[in-house]
């Protein structure tokens, strides 16, 4: 019997190696999607009550993180780190992970808000493929070579989006100079 309990405490080990858990919401994120690398994770909040909306995971290919990012590997992260994520052509992901439910409107407001520069057309395309969200939905948002925005929404793939400035802006959203909140633009290259 303890021979099957130190075989079932091994693959535990094993299995929570491959993930990273985001701390302040609890969330796992796998190591690897495909080909890429989880380079960090972290919490958006909102409100000065700091609201948990969703946990968020960056990838960014494996051959970009041994070529033209392997200058930044393990220290603080330059502004070029974060210009080759927001504009680059390098394969790449975010994944949210939501912590709790959000109306269609809410997530859409909250897309409208940030990505009001991107223009209006390219944003309503992109809003409409968001539904209401339950605790534990995820979202991703891919950058595929071309500057096209591959989404998926609750496990449901969306049209791609063909427009690399309308790319750069969604991933600005967290990477960018001004991004939607300043510690997850840190936190998402402390894995690298």
């Amino acid at each position: 019997m303890s021979t099957m309990l130190q075989l079932l405490a091994v693959l535990v080990t094993l299995a929570a190696a491959d993930t990273v858990t985001e701390p302040r919401s609890g969330v796992a994120f796998d190591r690897k999607r495909g080909d890429m690398t989880l380079t960090g994770v972290g919490l958006r909040t909102k409100t000065f009550l700091k609201v948990k909306v969703y946990a968020i995971g960056l990838y960014v290919s494996d051959a970009t993180l041994a070529g033209t990012l392997q200058a930044e590997r393990g220290k603080a992260k330059s502004p070029g780190f974060y210009q080759e994520l927001v504009s680059g052509d390098a394969p790449r992901a975010v994944q949210l992970k939501f912590v709790r439910d959000l109306s269609a409107e809410q997530i859409r407001e909250a897309f409208r808000e940030v990505l009001q520069p991107a223009g209006k057309a390219r944003v309503d395309e992109f809003v409409s493929y968001f539904g209401d969200l339950k605790f534990g939905s995820d979202c991703v948002l891919e950058w595929a070579p071309g500057g096209i925005l591959k989404t998926t929404v609750a496990g449901t793939s969306k049209p791609d989006i063909e427009d690399r400035s309308f790319a750069s802006a969604v991933f600005g959203i967290w990477l960018g100079e001004k991004p939607i909140q300043d510690d997850i633009k840190v936190d998402l290259g402390k894995l690298f």
